[in-house]
């Protein structure tokens, strides 16, 4: 199942400057592993050593922020849109 994963300006360097790849998986989990193994590192920069999402990166599929649905396990059925979002602070 195909979907498209927006990345953030700060993690392009590890898609070669592209602001928008295709993954693919049946879980947001799944999005992301092969996410990493197509672009090695960018991982690293969404999840933690745990494997949790960072504290400071929000993740969407469609318009929903996955902290508030399933985490990891939200479904990203085909077509769906990713978006890696980090937190910006400010004041």
């Amino acid at each position: 199942m195909s979907v498209s994963v927006r990345i953030p300006t700060i993690l392009r360097t590890y898609t070669s400057g592209a602001a928008e790849v295709s993954g693919d998986g049946g879980t947001l989990r799944e999005v992301l592993q092969k996410l990493d193994v197509d672009y090695p590192g960018i991982g690293g920069r969404i999840l933690d050593e745990t494997g949790k999402i960072r504290r400071f990166v929000n993740v969407y599929v469609g318009e929903e922020d996955v902290r508030f649905t399933e985490g990891l396990d939200t479904p990203t059925p085909g077509g769906s849109q990713i978006s890696v979002i980090p937190a910006v602070a400010g004041g």
